[in-house]
């Protein structure tokens, strides 16, 4: 066959064209395969996880935020992990309202609203109450709780039974038989003292499995020579709070980059892998009365941010 110079051309470009409509069909297919891990999950939870409804930029202040709880559907209650500083948040203006001192530099790491009053958990297990929060004549009063954890992060309000919860981040013991367990304590705001037993006790295999079975992505850890390690869930609670709505219990591990759903009995009911792009470092969780979820991220090597998700059930 005679080829001749444009005959070339063609076939070269008709070779190009090819080679670039390959390379666009991997591509996305790449971008595809990469963002399945992220799913909606709206129907299971009332919430879409995978793009909030609204994001605000926090002050450079709040780099290190918390913990943060709901006063109205506007304005929540926040700390950072290392002044003893109340801060009064307005997500219409976006901007800190009011701030104010309650205690002396530490490491706080919930806050709860009830009525009139904030509790401030500290990770030793230490839990402030400012009473009369709005005052500027508030009191602070201390109790120390005698948690066997000697980190624990989470902090919120359990209405139905007149007590806070304090979620332990690390382990309750030394030994095998501590190993797999993760718990919640309940704090009785009637006579201030806390459960002796958890009201809440999570075995970490029985969480993995419900994520095989459910075939639900995990986090996977990335060896130093590049191999893969199996997928596995740490399950160390950095926040936690229960839905208005529905009553359940929600729980963030920002380690896992993950967000879980219990009854009230326990039982786990979702479990989602969230994208750390969007939840860097998840430490705080509130909701408004109708149901809205504000998720809090630390700043890191990045802004602090206040998620908002529309709740749709």
């Amino acid at each position: 066959m005679h080829m001749t110079w444009s005959n070339l051309k063609c076939a070269s470009a008709r070779q190009s064209y090819r080679c670039f409509a390959t390379f666009l069909i991997l591509f996305s297919f790449l971008v595809l395969a990469c963002g399945a891990r992220y799913l909606n999950y709206e129907q299971k939870t009332g919430y879409n996880l995978t793009s909030p409804d609204k994001l605000h930029l926090l002050p450079d202040t709040l780099r290190e935020v918390s913990g943060l709880t709901s006063i109205s559907n506007s304005t929540f209650a926040c700390v950072q992990d290392e002044n003893g500083i109340l801060f009064i948040y307005d997500s219409q203006q976006n901007k800190i309202i009011r701030q104010y001192q309650f205690n002396l530099d530490g490491d706080y790491e919930g806050i709860a609203r009830v009525g009139n009053d904030m509790f401030v958990l500290q990770s030793d297990g230490i839990i402030y109450q400012i009473v009369n929060f709005k005052s500027e004549k508030f009191r602070l009063i201390s109790y120390k709780t005698g948690i066997p954890a000697n980190n624990n992060e989470g902090l919120c309000y359990d209405k139905q039974n007149n007590r806070l919860l304090v979620a332990c981040k690390s382990k309750i013991g030394t030994g095998r038989e501590f190993k797999d367990r993760r718990v919640i304590y309940g704090f009785d705001l009637e006579f201030k003292k806390l459960s002796e037993q958890p009201v809440f006790d999570f075995d970490l295999r029985e969480i993995n499995e419900f994520a095989k079975s459910n075939k639900i992505s995990l986090p996977v850890k990335i060896k130093k020579n590049g191999g893969v390690t199996v997928p596995t869930i740490k399950f160390r609670t950095s926040a936690i709070c229960i839905h208005p709505v529905t009553g359940k219990l929600f729980l963030l591990s920002a380690l896992d980059h993950m967000l879980f759903m219990f009854r009230m009995d326990g039982t786990l009911e979702h479990m989602e892998l969230l994208n750390p792009d969007v939840f860097n470092k998840a430490e705080g969780i509130t909701f408004t009365e109708n149901g809205d979820m504000l998720i809090t991220n630390e700043g890191q090597n990045k802004k602090p941010t206040l998620l908002l998700f529309v709740y749709r059930k």
